[in-house]
């Protein structure tokens, strides 16, 4: 916790700091603040440090040290969380690892140095004797074993440890959520993007709902990913219900189209095929109840819609996790402002918003579904038995 005669000061650890990208989006609000609750709203802390690990000739880290003199540029991790000393000198640590040129593996995932920027932060809390709030952007690693060892580190050493991306946080349209307890027979999300990147966003588009299921969540049994012809022949054959993809379609507001309509907007499976030429599935089996399935349907949407069946509704449950995107004339992409909103409170309180374990999950899934597509085979998940209880209270953004 920060001390009470100051404000919080943060150190902001990140893979690349340009325009448009989540380093910018998340640290320029703490810099200049963003819109909130209808007016501008200031951060009550200050970033003071940065560590930028790629420095390219679109990086505008170095037009935001001449704007704020209290920001320092340090060379290393350890110097930006110390402040160039030898222990912990900041109160929240900030760690966007996303974006940069960093290489793949043969499962097609980005390694992004996520686990690396964790390992050797804990590394000085180890040797200050002190801990502070944590947070990481996206998920966790491309690695699920260091995942895993991301978030029994900070339970071992007392640190709450927030993680995770916008789809859970943002705006819904409509404004509704899960009945918390209600009996999920079934859920989908449709989406666009690639893999290891918005397959994410899409797994936790399904995880924050389906995770307020009676039972709680218990963790994931197998998972069967689906690419190209295997796609259509999965939808052809049942795999997933082709009602809830029309109820989560009829959420879109990008639906493509493959002929001039008056009447039926949906497009029929041939002209599916027709505008979507890569589809992509993750089909999974949790081991207390629902099947989901996470569908990149690039050509056919470019938004996030979910829909579910539970028992005791005779309609689906169906939303749209609601990102709307900069056009150009601003930097700003204003579904980062309740993310953004939910660390003040992880610095603030010393407790994470929500539980870390959700993006344990995620991650898990979307190291799942690169391999499985990668093998061309089902992947049985008995390391995926993450087991958490989701809060009550749901932290989209209703303003």
């Amino acid at each position: 916790m920060p001390q009470p005669d100051r404000r919080p000061r943060l150190a902001a650890v990140v893979n690349v700091y340009q325009k448009l990208y989540h380093a910018q989006h998340i640290v320029d609000r703490f810099l200049d603040g963003y819109g909130w609750d209808g007016t501008y709203h200031m951060p009550p802390m200050d970033v003071i440090a940065l560590y930028v690990d790629q420095v390219g000739p679109h990086d505008v880290s170095r037009e935001r040290l001449l704007r704020h003199p209290t920001l320092k540029l340090y060379p290393t991790v350890e110097d930006a969380i110390t402040l160039g000393g030898s222990k912990l000198a900041v109160d929240g640590i900030v760690v966007v690892g996303e974006h940069g040129n960093y290489p793949k593996n043969e499962l097609g995932q980005t390694e992004y140095p996520r686990y690396q920027y964790f390992d050797r932060i804990v590394n000085v809390f180890r040797s200050s004797g002190r801990t502070v709030p944590y947070f990481n952007d996206k998920h966790l690693s491309w690695n699920y074993e260091w995942a895993q060892r991301m978030v029994s580190t900070a339970h071992s050493m007392g640190f709450a440890l927030q993680a995770g991306s916008s789809l859970p946080v943002t705006w819904r349209i409509p404004s509704i959520d899960m009945p918390y307890g209600a009996k999920v027979r079934e859920a989908v999300a449709i989406c666009y993007g690639g893999i290891d990147s918005y397959d994410f966003h899409g797994l936790e588009t399904i995880q924050c709902m389906v995770e307020r299921r009676a039972g709680g969540e218990t963790g994931v049994e197998w998972l069967q990913a689906y690419r190209g012809e295997a796609f259509w022949n999965a939808m052809e054959e049942g795999v997933w219900s082709r009602d809830l993809m029309n109820a989560a379609l009829c959420r879109s507001h990008t639906l493509g189209q493959a002929r001039p309509s008056f009447n039926d907007r949906f497009p029929t499976s041939g002209e599916m095929r027709e505008l979507v030429k890569d589809p992509i599935a993750y089909n999974y089996q949790h081991t207390n109840g629902p099947r989901c399935t996470m569908m990149l349907m690039n050509g056919l949407v470019r938004d996030f819609n979910f829909a579910a069946t539970i028992d005791g509704r005779p309609d689906p449950l169906s939303v749209q996790m609601y990102l709307p995107m900069p056009d150009g004339r601003t930097t700003l992409a204003n579904f980062f402002s309740p993310l953004v909103h939910h660390m003040e409170t992880l610095f603030l309180s010393g407790k994470a918003a929500y539980p870390v374990e959700r993006t344990l999950l995620t991650t898990g899934l979307t190291a799942a579904g690169c391999e499985s597509l990668f093998r061309g085979k089902r992947i049985e998940t008995p390391w995926l038995n993450v087991a958490y209880t989701a809060p009550t209270e749901s932290l989209y953004w209703r303003s």
